[in-house]
């Protein structure tokens, strides 16, 4: 069979492939934080804050509150894949893939360019992911994740962690649920986002381990034998994020979560280029450039369980 490569994903169909990658991952792709698509290089995030406002009432005007305004900064950083791959070592698994899986319902890319974008992309969105939650920016291919920004700031109110397993889930989500500050418990989009493992065990907890009051037979009597999909906690929304490392919980509302880049920037771009014309190669060169970080607004307003 003979492949045709298209030799440039640039343009309006290049940020379609990028959203698709930058975006398919689990907090992305539920979009349980707040998403700023097109962003040039940074952009200011104005918080404004005052004290009481209200006074007692008088003939005469003064001002009853002061207003303070300050910023903090969600600033992009430049990324990038260059890869290399030979369409011979590839092209067999395309093509069993196209005949021996197409029957069984699987979707099997109908050009082997899309085959090599649908891989690479699969891999940066778990790569987003990662840095999303917990990136150093000192480190190669990640900006600074809500971890590190979190820890790095006095205000936002920090709750000691321990190993969390089925038996005390229910007593440490509590214990970040307690630690939420009131002006943001009971907002609508307020969240718990938590770590694989506090995931699992908030699922095990709900089937049935006899503590906390569960009882023995969990949720709904129906024991371990079910299908559980938590989504709240004490009527606080959770959020699985598989980015955060194990035991880490971060607790918040999702308007002061922000994922930033520049979907729509002429800086994004994605191209396979088939070297076969122009060096006599099978090689294809993959290439993928794009922008992307992360920040919150309100320190005071955010919990980090770590």
């Amino acid at each position: 069979m003979a492949t045709s490569l298209t030799t440039s994903y640039s343009g309006e169909f290049a940020g379609k492939y990028i959203q698709a990658a930058l975006l398919s991952g689990k907090t992305l792709g539920e979009e349980t934080i707040t998403i700023l698509p097109n962003i040039v290089h940074k952009q200011i995030m104005q918080k404004v804050s005052s004290n009481d406002i209200v006074k007692n009432g008088a003939c005469d005007y003064s001002d009853s509150s002061t207003l303070t305004l300050s910023e903090r900064t969600l600033t992009l950083e430049d990324f990038m894949v260059n890869v290399t791959v030979c369409k011979k070592d590839f092209l067999n698994t395309w093509q069993a893939a196209e005949v021996g899986l197409g029957g069984l319902g699987r979707e099997i890319p109908k050009s082997f360019a899309d085959f090599i974008i649908g891989h690479f992309s699969a891999k940066v969105a778990q790569r987003m992911e990662t840095n999303i939650w917990a990136g150093v920016n000192g480190t190669a291919g990640q900006f600074d994740g809500f971890k590190a920004l979190l820890a790095a700031d006095s205000d936002v109110v920090d709750v000691v962690a321990t190993d969390v397993n089925s038996g005390n889930v229910i007593t440490e989500l509590g214990k970040v649920a307690d630690a939420i500050p009131s002006a943001v418990y009971g907002q609508e989009d307020t969240t718990i986002w938590v770590a694989t493992n506090v995931y699992r065990s908030y699922i095990r907890a709900l089937g049935g381990f006899g503590a906390s009051g569960l009882g023995a037979a969990g949720y709904e009597d129906k024991g371990n034998n079910q299908a559980i999909t938590p989504s709240f906690f004490d009527g606080i929304k959770i959020s699985h994020a598989q980015g955060l490392g194990t035991n880490e919980m971060v607790a918040g509302q999702k308007s002061n979560f922000f994922f930033g880049t520049s979907l729509l920037n002429d800086l994004n771009e994605i191209k396979v280029i088939d070297m076969s014309d122009i060096d006599g190669s099978q090689n294809v060169r993959f290439i993928m450039r794009f922008q992307a970080g992360v920040q919150f607004g309100v320190g005071s307003d955010c919990v980090q369980y770590t």
